[in-house]
């Protein structure tokens, strides 16, 4: 029986799924663990005025960095985005909109998206800008912000392992804000390393049921290094 899921190329798996204005969420941390296919499935579609629910906006040229370059993002939702130029001369020039966000606040946004929790109380930002406009409340003698929860049109997030069920395993710090972000989108779009037979996988280790997804491709990767690191050679 053919898999209901699994499609050939990235293409195919976001078709139906996009329209101008969207909020997407995209997996990865820096260029670690990022859908690279989907994310220029995306650029060769058009779709406009997004909104990207990302911890960062890729590197120049590269990751969400491309939906930068067409001018296709209206908004991100971020913690981290010291990596990308153009990401701060669209920002200045008042092209582009930011929500920052902590980074433990913005992780515990998507998973509270996708565990149906609409807002939720945290002690951080208290006092500085991050609870500008925000509900303020005192619990034992402490005071905490309300954050909202954040629920996407459309998650897109990259795994190591994949079968055609959808069922997801992720690889080291690759695994990072994808398995969150795969449960808080209302279609979340898989593409994987290696795609395996259903049975294949081990129960236990599988940490994205295949309930939360619902299209799976096996794609290319670049796997692109954000920063190269390496000692001096000693003196011979």
């Amino acid at each position: 029986m053919a898999s209901r899921k699994l499609v050939t190329d990235a293409r195919t798996a976001l078709d139906g799924a996009l329209f101008d204005g969207m909020t997407i969420m995209a997996g990865g941390f820096g260029l670690c663990g990022i859908p690279e296919n989907l994310i220029d499935a995306l650029v060769a579609s058009g779709v406009k005025n997004l909104t990207i629910v990302s911890n960062n906006a890729g590197v120049d040229g590269f990751g969400l960095g491309k939906l930068l370059e067409t001018r296709q993002v209206k908004k991100m939702i971020s913690s981290y985005v010291g990596e990308n130029k153009l990401f701060a001369e669209l920002y200045l020039k008042g092209e582009l909109e930011i929500e920052f966000n902590p980074q433990g606040t913005l992780a515990e946004r998507i998973r509270a998206g996708g565990a149906g929790i609409p807002a939720f109380f945290t002690a951080t930002g208290v006092g500085t800008q991050v609870a500008d406009g925000k509900e303020v409340r005192e619990f034992d003698g402490r005071k905490y912000v309300m954050e909202r929860g954040i629920v996407a049109d459309l998650s897109i997030v990259k795994a190591w392992k994949g079968d055609e069920e959808g069922n997801l395993v992720y690889r080291k710090t690759a695994r990072n804000f994808n398995p969150m972000m795969a449960t808080a989108g209302k279609i979340t779009v898989a593409e994987v390393e290696h795609m395996v037979p259903v049975g294949s996988l081990d129960p236990d280790g599988i940490h994205t049921p295949g309930i939360f997804v619902q299209r799976i491709l096996e794609g290319k990767f670049e796997k692109r290094i954000e920063q190269r690191t390496t000692r001096k050679r000693e003196a011979a």
